[in-house]
């Protein structure tokens, strides 16, 4: 395929840490869908209000951890396609952990205390600095020529 080989065959492993994250997503989705229902928050509201939803929180914040998760997605994705060029199995590693541990991030957000997000989640965020560092790189190295 054409430029495909200029990229590195551990490349691969960038490309199935993305699927894997977009599986988690969908997988985050269908938590928010089964919440709707439990809690009785009907589309299109967004958040439910407390003042009308007993469940207001427990909703809210499985809701929130699916949608922190959508609003990190891009810088994600493109620190991971840019700078898995250069270092392709420092950020698959890199996004795996992001993964796992958006996962938990997720999972103890949904428990209905946001404190409980940052158990394990808290390390998403020193993947996510991982990836920046091995984008840089791939930025430094392109100008170095």
């Amino acid at each position: 395929m054409a430029g495909v080989e200029y990229l590195p065959k551990e490349y691969g492993y960038v490309a199935l840490v993305l699927v894997l994250y977009c599986f988690l997503n969908f997988w985050m989705g269908g938590q928010v869908g089964r919440a709707r229902k439990k809690y009785k928050v009907p589309y299109p509201t967004l958040y439910a209000i407390e003042s009308e939803n007993k469940d207001a929180k427990l909703f809210n914040c499985v809701q929130r951890g699916h949608q922190n998760s959508l609003e990190m997605m891009p810088m994600f994705f493109v620190l991971m396609i840019l700078g898995g060029i250069r270092h392709p199995c420092a950020c698959a590693t890199l996004g795996l952990l992001y993964a796992v541990t958006r996962y938990f991030y997720f999972t103890g957000y949904a428990t209905g205390d946001p404190q409980n997000r940052l158990k394990i989640g808290k390390y998403s965020f020193v993947a996510m600095l991982g990836l920046m560092v091995c984008t840089i790189s791939f930025g430094v190295n392109l100008l170095r020529g």
